[in-house]
């Protein structure tokens, strides 16, 4: 009788793979935040929608109420933010709770239309699925556009496809780049939808020689003070607790 299989790759209990190639996902992980509901006084809508019937992926729109924000640009179309989660190309999903939340503080705080995508994951699916993926996100946001006057998504009725931004969160922020590189601002295979800018925050990399980024502190280890040191342009535009949001505002309102 041959031996059980035995685990040989563990990452922190949420995925591990067994000697005979198999993978067990956990289910059940222990999020130390609460996950921000929809609600009568949510001042963001959010809704999921497939946008791979073949390999049945989907992603999640989340929209801010028109009637409770504040902001001077309230009348104006939204902007698009796509957010790509983090998670080694192993993990994650857009109905995680720091993925979720992240996404609707964008929505509230940029007033702009968050797309936030699921991708294949490994070691079930090898790279580059997850950049096929992403591509391919883009793609039903480009069929959005170009079916807005017919049978397209009433919640794109108020959007601007043209002022559109690809946020990516550490693997997230490598499937960004490869996106930059493949569509770059004004690729014409997308038209009429134009990726303004792309912002990587932590992106991984994985390389034998590791990146800036990868080398940096723990995530326990990051504060304010640090990200001050970091990044000069926070010092001369200022923070509040959510920093990424600051840097963002500048991307997104600048256009």
């Amino acid at each position: 009788m041959g031996s059980l299989p035995c685990v040989v790759e563990d990452m922190g209990g949420v995925l591990q793979l067994y000697s005979d190639g198999t993978v067990f996902r956990s289910k059940d992980i222990k999020f130390n935040m609460q996950l921000i509901d929809q609600n009568d006084e949510s001042s963001v809508f959010f809704k999921d929608c497939q946008y791979d019937k073949i390999h049945d992926l989907h992603l999640r729109l989340y929209k801010p109420r028109s009637e409770t924000t504040s902001s001077p640009l309230s009348k104006a179309k939204l902007p698009i933010v796509v957010f790509i989660h983090g998670g080694g190309f192993c993990a994650g999903s857009r109905e995680w709770p720091n993925s979720h939340n992240c996404c609707f503080r964008l929505a509230a705080e940029l007033n702009a239309l968050v797309v936030a995508l699921d991708y294949r994951l490994a070691p079930e699916h090898r790279l580059p699925a997850a950049m096929e993926d992403a591509f391919a996100a883009m793609k039903w946001l480009q069929a959005q556009a170009l079916s807005e006057n017919l049978n397209g998504d009433a919640w794109f009725g108020e959007v601007e496809f043209d002022n559109v931004f690809v946020l990516g969160d550490s693997s997230g922020g490598n499937i960004a780049h490869h996106l930059a590189v493949q569509l770059g601002g004004g690729s014409s295979e997308l038209a009429p939808v134009r990726v303004r800018g792309y912002v990587l925050l932590a992106p991984f990399f994985g390389g034998v020689a590791r990146t800036k980024s990868e080398l940096g502190p723990s995530e326990a280890m990051l504060n304010l003070e640090l990200l001050d040191s970091s990044h000069p342009f926070l010092q001369e535009f200022g923070h509040d607790e959510w920093t990424d949001i600051i840097f963002f505002h500048k991307v997104s309102l600048h256009y």
